[in-house]
């Protein structure tokens, strides 16, 4: 089995991290909420203005302990330097690039998409973003659990806990966009799949 080299997985994390600011942008752009802790990052910023980033960071220590115990110093140094630049990327995002209309349906559409295709670029290269990821990942190579399934239903229990903070049609097209960013990962994300590793 071919081994990831060094520069393939930092253009991993930049490109997959890159995919989830872009997603990011558009949900935070019409107030949806994506699941795991980018989800609860969105919350957070909606409920009481702290940036997305800095909550980001926050909400992913206690599951930095996670990453090193369950998946290895690699992957948890991968995570957290993903983390990072998903924070800096989500803060700087605005000075370079502006959204200024947006339909909330695509919002929902396009952003899942992007969010899904940069955690499968990142799970491809053993890296994630934090938070449940790092468990649904967990899950899937030991367990056959499917990443993809198990991040759906955190997704959806957060999306329920969102009711309180955005409007319902706002929680509904959350859902769409989950199922969207979940099926991305549960069709393309298969154990076996794909063979390259880091």
């Amino acid at each position: 089995m071919e081994r990831h080299r060094s520069y393939e997985d930092f253009l991993a994390l930049l490109n997959g991290t890159l995919f989830v600011a872009l997603g990011i942008m558009l949900y935070a752009k019409v107030s949806l909420v994506t699941g795991s802790a980018a989800g609860i990052a969105l919350l957070v910023q909606y409920a009481t203005g702290l940036p997305f980033g800095a909550g980001f960071v926050l909400i992913n220590l206690p599951f930095f302990w996670l990453a090193v115990s369950r998946m290895g110093w690699p992957f948890a140094i991968r995570t957290f330097a993903a983390i990072l630049m998903l924070s800096l990327m989500t803060r700087f995002a605005p000075d370079v690039i502006a959204i200024d209309r947006v339909n909330p349906l695509f919002a929902a559409i396009a952003g899942g998409a992007l969010m899904g295709v940069g955690l499968l670029i990142l799970f491809r290269h053993r890296a994630g973003l934090g938070g449940f990821s790092i468990l649904g990942l967990y899950l899937q190579d030991n367990h056959g659990i499917r990443a993809g399934w198990f991040q759906l239903a955190v997704d959806l229990a957060i999306l329920a806990v969102a009711l309180l903070f955005i409007p319902w049609q706002s929680a509904a097209l959350s859902v769409v966009g989950a199922l969207v960013l979940n099926l991305t990962l549960a069709i393309n994300h298969r154990p076996g799949r794909y063979v390259g590793i880091s």
